[in-house]
Formats: structure tokens, sequence, C-alpha cells
């Protein structure tokens, strides 16, 4: 038997294509958006929050389809680098929006998505255009019909401009 027809066994598992764990860290970034958002809006802590996605979400079946398997270290790093690191954050996306526009006058869910970004992007060793492609993508599916995802980009660009600028 070849890996690819092998049973599924604790001692065996399957073994991901470079593109499922794409697919995976894709969904976690997204996770982490809204976990983020979640835990801002019901005023809860990141680990409760964190859990209930763990349980709830992270390839739950439920009645209008299949959540996606994400990537569950990268979705807990995120998640506690943007409440660890937070006014870092915060101050850098300030700099980053217009005078007039400071981080907590802004949606919520671009909030969210700034934080998740910018944990990713200070905390980890992802380079920054796939951090700011990915996080792009994540507003797409947020916005897809407004100008978010270009706000998006430029605040992105100019965050890992900041932290990053080796990379560019």
């Amino acid at each position: 038997m070849s890996d690819d027809t092998a049973p599924q066994t604790p001692e065996a598992p399957k073994r991901l294509t470079q593109e499922e764990k794409r697919q995976m860290r894709s969904a976690a970034r997204l996770f982490a958006v809204q976990a983020l958002f979640q835990m801002e809006a019901a005023g809860t802590t990141v680990d409760k929050v964190m859990a209930e996605f763990e349980e709830f979400r992270f390839g739950a079946e439920t009645e209008e389809g299949t959540y996606a398997e994400g990537n569950l270290a990268l979705f807990r790093q995120i998640c506690t680098d943007a409440v660890n690191y937070q006014a870092l954050i915060d101050q850098m996306t300030d700099r980053a929006l217009v005078a007039k526009w400071p981080i907590n006058r802004i949606d919520p869910t671009l909030r969210a998505l700034f934080r998740a970004a910018g944990a990713e992007m200070t905390q980890a060793e992802t380079p920054p255009k796939v951090v700011i492609m990915e996080f792009v993508d994540v507003a797409k599916a947020f916005f897809p019909e407004g100008k978010e995802p270009k706000f998006v980009n430029a605040v992105l660009d100019h965050m890992a401009r900041e932290a990053k600028p080796e990379a560019f």
C-alpha cells in the first residue's frame, strides 16, 4: 500500500500537500481575525475565544456546511501575539492610518485584521509580502464588494516597511 491509500490511524496521519498546508494557514488567519473581533465585541479573554474556536470552528460540521481545518498552531500564535503585543501593533497601525482615523475609530473587523496581521508581521518569520497578500485575501472575504481590501493593502504595506524594512 502506498502512503496515499494507507488506512488513517493515529500512528499514520495523512501527509498533507503543500496546497493543503497553505489552505490551513489561510484558514487560521481568517479564524484569528474572527476570534479577535469576537473577543473585543464580547469582552472576553483570548483563551476563552480560542477554546471556543478550536471546539466549534476548526473542521466543525454545521447545518450550513463544514468549516475549514485551520493550522491550530498559527491560529494560537496570531491570537496570543495580537493580544500580547496589541499596544505595539496598534501604534504601528495608527502611524499607517490617516491622522483623522486612529485605530479606535475604524471598523472593528478591520481593527481585528490589522491586529492579526501586525502580530504575524512583527512576531513570526513569515515574509511581510506573504502576510500582506494573505490578509488582503481575508479582507476580500469580509468585504467582497468594498474598497477595504485596497485600504488594507496600503496600511499593511506601510506597517511591513516599518516592521521589516530589510524585506523591501
